[in-house]
């Protein structure tokens, strides 16, 4: 990717259905050029907008689950769990052994993943554990990560900033057939027309543009951009499950989602309580980043580093082998 692929990437992960003409504006480049430039990588897979939802406003909650494979297995599970639809994202990690997945409701009418119950007996897997997300950092709808493209100034990023999302509302809001129909495409490409959505969800036009600006405005609904880190030349990414004293949890949380190399940064349950996904440029520039920011932070009393080897699923689409591929936004 070039500079301008750079600034047009940036402006989508604000506002990741600005037109491509308020695009051009900001870039003072032609309309035909934004979209020219998008749809190529698009096309190649290198990046794409996607539509999610904010489950902290319906109800819904977040698992990951965590396997242990025996060698030479995992690749397989990992492709067999990307095909399900109750995985919204699947990674392999740790030279290949182990695999990471998503699970979420969207509703508060199931609060614990159905996927452990239907996992394959098999001797293949060794190990399987399950953490629920309490509390996001950075990455998702904290719209945070986009430090790693650097590429539009400081003026140009308030200028398209969106506008602030309205708070969580202690009410969660329920979601009808409609709804689930437009995330479940929205999840594969955010920047479908509602001509485009309307045909796909099989609703009239004006109803889903009626209903996208309700989700919009209620925060329900969220822009995500997902990038192929390899073409931003971030070969090094890895999770860190860290064990941190409950006192310094959100401390430590709050600063390790302002390090510009963490994608993703939550508290979850289990053995380690608090988990980041970090995007650096070489093995070298990880072990400064664990030494010299994560290693200084009062209050971590231990860190597990899991290399990402790549990912198989994201945003609820299968992805071809293109990289390790994080969201540098979620």
């Amino acid at each position: 990717m070039d500079d301008l692929d750079r600034r047009i990437l940036h402006a989508l992960g604000l506002d990741g259905r600005a037109s491509f003409s308020r695009i051009a504006t900001l870039l003072d480049v032609s309309d035909q050029t934004v979209a020219r430039r998008y749809r190529r990588l698009r096309t190649r897979g290198v990046a794409r907008v996607v539509g999610l939802c904010d489950l902290r406003r319906t109800g819904g909650c977040q698992w990951w689950v965590r396997l242990q494979c025996t060698p030479g297995a995992a690749p397989a599970i990992a492709a067999a769990l990307a095909r399900r639809p109750d995985t919204t994202w699947v990674q392999l990690l740790s030279g290949g052994t182990e695999i990471l997945c998503g699970v979420q409701t969207v509703t508060s009418e199931i609060r614990e993943p159905l996927l452990l119950d239907r996992l394959p007996r098999s001797s293949r897997i060794t190990s399987v554990a399950a953490y629920s997300l309490l509390h996001t950092f950075a990455g998702g709808m904290m719209n945070d990560g986009l430090e790693l493209l650097g590429a539009l100034t400081e003026e140009q990023v308030r200028r398209f900033a969106p506008t602030p999302r309205p708070p969580v509302d202690d009410v969660p809001t329920e979601l009808d057939d409609l709804d689930r129909s437009l995330f479940a495409v929205l999840a594969k490409d955010a920047r479908l027309t509602h001509a485009e959505l309307a045909v796909l969800v099989g609703w009239s036009e004006s109803t889903v543009r009626r209903r996208m600006e309700r989700l919009e405005e209620t925060g329900v609904l969220y822009y995500d951009l997902e990038i192929d880190t390899a073409m931003l030349g971030l070969h090094a990414c890895a999770w860190l499950w860290l064990a941190v004293h409950p006192s310094a949890l959100a401390a430590v949380g709050t600063a390790i989602a302002r390090h510009p190399e963490t994608a993703f940064a939550a508290a979850t349950t289990g053995p380690t309580n608090l988990a980041a996904s970090i995007v650096c440029r070489d093995i070298a520039s990880l072990y400064r980043h664990l030494s010299e920011r994560v290693g200084t932070l009062e209050g971590v009393q231990h860190v597990e580093t899991v290399p990402i080897v790549r990912t198989v699923k994201q945003g609820g689409a299968v992805l071809p082998n293109l990289g390790t591929r994080p969201s540098v936004a979620s």
